[in-house]
């Protein structure tokens, strides 16, 4: 019997989108690291910070708009991006290559599940939220911080920020700050469409989803989003 191929599709990260990737089991769902200032964020539980993450992305859907974009493989969420104007990213001061520059939005989170790293998924989500922004309008480039040394945590990996056309704004030896022209992005719009077709077609991985399984992971890693 032939296996179904995989559907695949891109959405929006609404506040349900956000409960569905909880429920997937990824760790980003109970982290407050970016929304919230060190000070705000200690003492902190898990639940206080899902709370305090509804919260953010609430005020940021209601003062800015769509600010993040997630790809589901079946019904299951594998991966999503997260960016905003630094302005609303309190979490960013705390880093030694801050402030981003002003004409820039911040990404914030770029995840892939594990076992769906390296098929092309994180090209494909921030090709997406380069779309978003071009479609906008007046909004110039997008700036990340990068984790070099050790790759993980909430910052995203340097080496994949690089692979993904973002360039080396302020250099530092663990956490560079890195910047991508939406001007230079514009020649992606036709990419992305091909792109979002072909994720139909990709081939099923030989691992399955994350899914629920009452257990959360011990730490929260960023892999190589691929």
């Amino acid at each position: 019997m032939t296996r179904r191929p995989a559907t695949r599709r891109i959405v929006r990260l609404t506040p349900d989108v956000l409960e569905a990737l909880g429920e997937a089991g990824v760790r980003c769902r109970w982290c407050c690291w970016w929304e919230l200032d060190a000070v705000r964020r200690g003492g902190l539980d898990e639940e206080d910070c899902a709370a305090e993450k509804d919260a953010w992305l609430s005020v940021v859907l209601r003062e800015w708009g769509s600010c993040g974009r997630v790809v589901f493989v079946d019904d299951a969420p594998v991966g999503y991006v997260c960016y905003a104007p630094p302005g609303l990213v309190p979490g960013a001061a705390a880093l030694p290559t801050a402030p981003v520059s002003a004409d820039a939005v911040l990404l914030t989170t770029a995840f892939v599940a594990p076992e769906y790293a390296g098929g092309g998924l994180g090209r494909i989500l921030v090709q997406a939220m380069a779309r978003d922004l071009i479609e906008r309008g007046g909004i110039r480039a997008v700036e990340a911080f990068g984790a070099r040394a050790s790759p993980g945590g909430c910052v995203v990996s340097a080496e994949f920020l690089a692979r993904v056309g973002f360039k080396t704004r302020r250099d530092h030896p663990r956490t560079p700050r890195l910047r991508m022209d939406l001007r230079s992005a514009l020649t992606w719009r036709d990419e992305v469409e091909a792109a979002l077709e072909r994720l139909v077609g990709v081939v099923r991985p030989p691992t399955p989803a994350l899914r629920r399984d009452g257990q959360r992971p011990a730490t929260h890693t960023t892999p190589d989003v691929g």
